[in-house]
């Protein structure tokens, strides 16, 4: 693969300003949410694979959970159940909770 040399500059800046973070990080433990968007974008799922074999070959220990908003939304939409939100987080009563273990653990 070969790259032209103003891609090169702009890698060079983003491992040099991400220098301090990758000592300061290394060898712990980062806990990541691959959220719903991502999973259904291929460009996003690219970056986050690419990201993720980054932060391991610096010596992180990455560890990737999932999301599932869009999925858990368009289950709910179909058996006709409001999505509610407050401030931004999904409130998930006993009936949505039930939606929600179906999907994310693949009984949709």
């Amino acid at each position: 693969m070969s790259i032209d040399s103003s891609t090169a500059l702009n890698i060079a800046k983003v491992l040099t300003e991400a220098l301090p973070y990758i000592q300061r990080f290394r060898g712990k433990t980062m806990v990541i949410k691959y959220g719903g968007n991502a999973m259904v974008d291929e460009k996003l799922k690219r970056d986050f694979a690419r990201d993720i074999v980054l932060m391991k070959l610096v010596g992180m220990n990455p560890v990737v959970v999932h999301g599932g908003g869009p999925q858990i939304g368009n289950v709910l939409e179909q058996i006709g159940k409001e999505s509610k939100f407050v401030e931004g987080m999904r409130v998930t009563d006993a009936e949505t909770m039930d939606v929600v273990l179906m999907v994310l653990g693949g009984l949709v």
